[in-house]
């Protein structure tokens, strides 16, 4: 009986650690953007986001990800996430980045948006390369998405 009970304990304790909410390793060169069916292999532009439900939505670049907002429910998302460019492969909450749309900076969809994890990060970038600074609000309004 008490092995039994050991046993059912860790079955429990694997299934919830099965349900992970949070944000999945995208696998760069074999998933498909969800929007588009590119390969994602850009390390610096792409993005995802994870529903209320904890499923989550891969795309090659920002902007896929903005123009796959406008065909859903915004408000099932709970994350929306980027890859900062500064640090490639790593995500940063999407509603507080910064944005920068340079056509010095090409990304995977040809809409020249770049994602920071900064201000400051995104101000050199500007610097360097020119451009146009946006907030994720902005973002949203540029692209359209209004749900």
């Amino acid at each position: 009986m008490k092995n039994s009970t050991i046993i059912i304990g860790i079955l429990i304790f694997l299934m919830l650690g099965a349900c992970n909410n949070g944000p999945k390793p995208i696998d760069y060169g074999a998933e498909g953007c969800h929007f588009c069916s590119m390969t994602i292999v850009d390390k610096q532009h792409a993005a995802q986001f994870v529903t209320k439900k904890g499923r989550t939505y891969s795309f090659d670049a920002s902007e896929c990800m903005l123009n796959h907002l406008k065909e859903i429910d915004r408000t099932t998302v709970a994350q929306y996430l980027v890859n900062d460019y500064s640090h490639p492969g790593t995500f940063v909450d999407a509603t507080i980045a910064t944005y920068l749309i340079s056509n010095n900076i090409p990304s995977p969809m040809g809409e020249y948006l770049t994602a920071f994890n900064s201000l400051e990060s995104a101000s050199k970038a500007k610097e360097d390369n020119g451009g146009e600074l946006f907030t994720w609000p902005q973002l949203l309004a540029r692209f359209g998405v209004t749900n």
